[in-house]
């Protein structure tokens, strides 16, 4: 049984990514290492090899969670895989509660953000922000908080025996977030088969010359590697220099070595965070 450092607790939506991962890909069941902050989540792997980590990278709704990136970059783990998750939110209260009695929602403020329409039509509510969504429900439930709701999803509305009052109050239904698996080298090499791998994330700087960018992504197209995404960040102190993570895609992994090859010496302070297979 694996155990998976998650940001949040039983019931958070990176407890169920991190659940369905090793589902899907390994038939296995998790074991989970509650973390308050993602970088606990980053040096709880750290300190135990054994242990895998999760943290979420982007959100259809919210964008990319570039401090995450900044942790993958300078931690030495590595990407070991992808899960992504239609975020579904509800509006949960103690089993007595009904919509009439609520006083005060409570959750993560990207996931009241993310409730804002249904949120407006709640008159006279207290909106009040948590450390978590399944945090949340778990301190109505625990302190009997009558008159309280959490948004949260129904694994923890139903793990914390509250009753779901709303389904779905999301206000944008197409809501996904993208999650990485993260471990330590050794154990992604026993994890991660390399006839399997058909996506990479990697990440570099470029010299600040005409063009540099454009060079990379045609010796890319030439090797038929697909760019699924890219991301910039400034580096600080250095000025008008740029990170650039990239995703990648390829059907053959020879081409995809000999594309490499082909782009380091036009970059600087390249590595590859991490090679795995993608989630379709």
């Amino acid at each position: 049984m694996k155990t998976v450092a998650i940001q949040g607790i039983r019931g958070a939506y990176h407890d169920i990514a991190a659940r369905r991962y090793f589902e899907e890909n390994y038939k296995e069941e998790i074991e989970i290492f509650p973390c308050k902050q993602f970088r606990d989540v980053v040096s709880a792997v750290r300190r135990d090899s054994n242990i895998v980590g999760i943290m979420a990278i982007e959100n259809t709704i919210a964008g990319s969670l570039l401090q995450n990136y900044e942790l993958i970059r300078e931690s030495d783990l590595v990407v070991i895989g992808e899960q992504k998750l239609h975020i579904s939110h509800c509006l949960a209260v103690l089993p007595e509660d009904t919509m009439e009695t609520v006083t005060e929602v409570n959750s993560h403020p990207i996931a009241l953000m993310q409730c804002s329409d249904f949120l407006n039509t709640l008159l006279r509510i207290k909106i009040v922000e948590g450390d978590d969504t399944a945090l949340s429900a778990k301190i109505i439930a625990e302190n009997q908080l009558q008159g309280h709701a959490a948004i949260c999803s129904r694994d923890a509305a139903e793990l914390y025996g509250l009753k779901v009052i709303a389904e779905s109050v999301e206000t944008n239904k197409r809501n996904f977030t993208r999650f990485l698996l993260l471990a330590n080298r050794w154990l992604a090499e026993e994890l991660v088969k390399e006839s399997e791998i058909d996506k990479t994330s990697v990440v570099f700087t470029l010299p600040h010359t005409e063009g540099s960018l454009s060079k990379i992504l045609t010796i890319l197209s030439f090797y038929d590697i697909n760019l699924t995404k890219i991301q910039s960040l400034p580096i600080l102190g250095r000025e008008w220099e740029y990170l650039f993570y990239v995703d990648l895609t390829f059907k053959s992994l020879l081409k995809y070595k000999q594309g490499l090859d082909a782009i380091r010496p036009l970059t600087k302070e390249f590595r590859i965070l991490g090679e795995y297979k993608e989630k379709n």
